[in-house]
């Protein structure tokens, strides 16, 4: 299922994408499920893949907005450095000893087709993108053991995590943190969907231009690694999100770099996921 998160000018809801448009759930199905985050649990998926089982579209997705598919209390984890590469203008770091991790605030991130914000003044200079696959906790935990930790993925979307690389030098979470400055989704696809995640493959287009390429495969710490070590630290709840990392052709590893100005278009493909979309402000 492709499950997405909405808003009309009255309301804001979820429901399951086909072909061009929305299968809301039930209002007896939305009493006990009322929210995305609350149906992203193993028994809520089946519950949901039955209630809009044999239904039709009753919202065109180009009626609504699209919004980041996380709930106010869910986290946003991300992964630094998890790909060989430059990073992010002068030569190439060791690989890393241990996983490093920074948090993402929910008002650095847009949804699908929603304008990024420029930032202002001297940041303007140094805005950057990085394209990431992104995991969806289903099953929360704490202490998770590794050889069960894929079993704690609801689904995957995508996340663009937008970067002021001039900030970045004053402290990672500046940086990492303008308003409005990078893009997640355009939807929830669950695990189910993804015949094999190891061959998962990302690439990110500026202008149509391709700057990034990889896949799961290159990653240094394997996706089962990230959830059992976030989860030896804190707890993982349904619907938080962890993005893997993002590999070499972000903006400022190219010389000169190749940062962001206004008007230009980010894409993000994820295979087996789809495109997010964003264009600069």
């Amino acid at each position: 299922m492709k499950i997405v998160r909405f808003r009309t000018n009255a309301r804001t809801g979820y429901g399951v994408v086909k072909d061009d448009g929305i299968i809301e759930p039930t209002d007896g199905f939305l009493q006990k499920y009322p929210d995305l985050q609350s149906v992203l649990v193993p028994d809520g998926l089946e519950d949901l893949e039955r209630d809009v089982s044999g239904r039709p579209p009753m919202i065109r997705l180009d009626e609504v907005r699209l919004m980041p598919p996380l709930a106010v209390d869910n986290k946003v984890t991300c992964v630094g450095i998890n790909y060989r590469k430059k990073y992010p203008a002068e030569g190439v770091p060791p690989e890393p000893d241990h996983i490093i991790l920074f948090a993402k605030h929910h008002d650095a991130i847009v949804g699908h087709e929603e304008k990024l914000e420029r930032p202002r003044g001297k940041a303007a200079e140094t805005f950057d993108y990085e394209g990431e696959i992104t995991l969806v906790i289903g099953q929360g935990g704490r202490h998770i053991p590794r050889e069960r930790a894929m079993e704690h993925i609801a689904g995957f979307t995508i996340l663009d995590d937008g970067s002021v690389r001039g900030w970045q030098k004053h402290s990672l979470h500046a940086g990492k943190n303008f308003a409005r400055s990078g893009g997640c989704g355009p939807w929830i696809v669950t695990a189910d969907e993804i015949e094999d995640v190891s061959k998962m493959k990302l690439t990110t287009r500026v202008n149509d231009e391709v700057r990034q390429q990889t896949d799961v495969g290159q990653m240094i710490f394997p996706l089962d690694k990230l959830i059992a070590y976030i989860s030896d630290f804190t707890p993982l709840n349904p619907g938080d999100l962890i993005a893997t990392g993002s590999p070499e052709g972000a903006g400022g590893s190219f010389s000169p770099p190749k940062f962001l100005n206004s008007g230009d278009e980010i894409e993000i493909t994820v295979s087996g996921v789809g495109t997010l979309r964003n264009v600069v402000e």
